[in-house]
C-alpha cells in the first residue's frame, strides 16, 4: 500500500518574511521619531527661555504692583482696572489702528503690484535682490537715514520741495504728518519682502489655469481679479497675519524719529509700554498692556484666517 505523503507548501513569494519587515520598519519609525525629537531640542529649549517662561511670568506680574525695587505685591486685577480708564492707553491703541491701517493697506496694494510683475515681466534673481534689499537693512538705521533726509532744516527732500516751490515740511514735527511718513517709512522697508512671499505664491498657480481663462477671452485685468486673487487667498492669509502683528508691535521706527511725539500722535502701543516698564518701573501694569496687547493680536489673526477662509483653496 502506498504511503501518501504531502509536502509543506512553501511560501508564497514576497509573504516570507512579512513580520520582520514590518517589525523593521516600525524600529525605522521609532529611529526617525526620535532623529526628528533630537533636532526639535535645541528649538524647543529657546522657545520655552525667551517665549513661554518670560510669558507666564508676565501674565503673572500683571496680576500684581511690581517695581524691581521692591518684592511683586499681589494686587488681582487692578492693573486692567486702571487700563480701562487711562485714556494713554486708549489713544496708543487707537494711533496704533491707524498705523496699521495705513502701512498694511498701501504695503499689501503694493507688494501685490510689484509680484504681480516680477511674474509676467522678469523673473531675474537680480531684480528679486534688488526688490529684497531695503528689508535686509536693520530697522533702526533705515530709520535714521530717512529722519536726516527728511529733516525740517536739512533734509535733501525738503532741499528738494523748495527747490520746485513747495515749503518746506516738518515731517517729524506735524502731527498730521509725523505718523503717516513713519508708516511710509516702514511700507518702503518691507514690501519688497512681502512682495517676494506674494510671488513665491504666484509659482505655486498652474499656467494652464491663465491659458484656459485666455482662450475664453479674458484681458489681463479680468485674469488678475478671477484668477490670480482668488487662489492667492491662502497666501495672502498668511502675509496679512504676519504684516498686521508685526505691524501692531512697531517700536523702533517711533523710538529713533518722532519719540512719540508731537503731542502723542505717534505714541503706539509698544513705545507706551515700554515707557511704563523702563521710564516709571511700572512693570506691573506694563505687563498688564502687554497681556491685553497678546490678547488682541490672537483675535485680529483668528478673525483675518476665519474672514479670509485660508483653510480652503479654490484650486479645486
Amino acid at each position: 500500500m502506498a504511503v501518501l505523503t504531502t509536502a509543506a507548501p512553501e511560501a508564497a513569494p514576497g509573504r516570507q518574511g512579512r513580520p520582520a519587515r514590518r517589525g523593521g520598519s516600525r524600529r525605522s519609525r521609532y529611529g526617525d521619531l526620535r532623529t526628528a525629537l533630537i533636532f526639535l531640542i535645541p528649538a524647543t529649549i529657546g522657545f520655552v527661555t525667551f517665549y513661554l517662561v518670560p510669558a507666564v511670568r508676565g501674565a503673572w506680574f500683571s496680576l500684581t504692583d511690581y517695581s524691581v525695587l521692591a518684592p511683586p505685591r499681589f494686587v488681582g486685577l487692578d492693573n486692567y482696572e486702571r487700563l480701562v480708564q487711562d485714556p494713554l492707553f486708549w489713544n496708543a491703541m487707537k494711533v496704533t489702528a491707524y498705523y496699521v491701517v495705513m502701512n498694511i493697506g498701501l504695503q499689501t496694494v503694493l507688494a501685490i503690484a510689484i509680484a504681480v510683475l516680477m511674474q509676467r515681466l522678469t523673473r531675474s534673481a537680480f531684480v528679486r535682490g534688488a526688490v529684497l534689499l531695503p528689508y535686509f537693512v536693520a530697522n533702526v538705521i533705515v530709520a535714521l537715514v530717512w529722519f536726516f533726509m527728511l529733516d525740517f532744516q536739512m533734509g535733501i527732500v525738503n532741499v528738494l520741495l523748495e527747490r520746485v516751490g513747495i515749503d518746506a515740511q516738518a515731517f517729524f514735527g506735524d502731527p498730521a504728518l509725523a505718523l503717516p511718513t513713519i508708516a511710509l517709512i516702514n511700507v518702503w522697508r518691507h514690501m519688497g519682502y512681502t512682495a517676494l512671499l506674494i510671488f513665491a505664491g504666484l509659482q505655486m498657480i498652474d499656467q494652464q489655469v491663465y491659458e484656459a481663462a485666455e482662450l475664453d477671452g479674458a484681458g489681463p485685468l479680468r485674469q488678475f481679479w478671477s484668477v490670480t486673487l482668488p487662489l492667492l487667498r491662502p497666501v495672502l492669509a498668511l502675509v496679512l497675519v504676519v504684516t498686521i502683528t508685526g505691524s501692531f508691535q512697531i517700536f523702533d521706527t517711533v523710538a529713533v524719529t518722532s519719540g512719540g511725539g508731537p503731542v502723542d500722535a505717534t505714541r503706539v502701543i509698544y513705545l507706551y509700554i515700554y515707557d511704563l516698564a523702563f521710564g516709571q518701573l511700572d512693570f506691573g501694569y506694563a505687563s498688564a498692556l502687554s497681556v491685553v496687547l497678546f490678547l488682541v493680536l490672537l483675535g485680529v489673526a483668528l478673525l483675518q484666517l476665519r474672514l479670509t477662509r485660508a483653510s480652503e483653496s479654490d484650486t479645486n
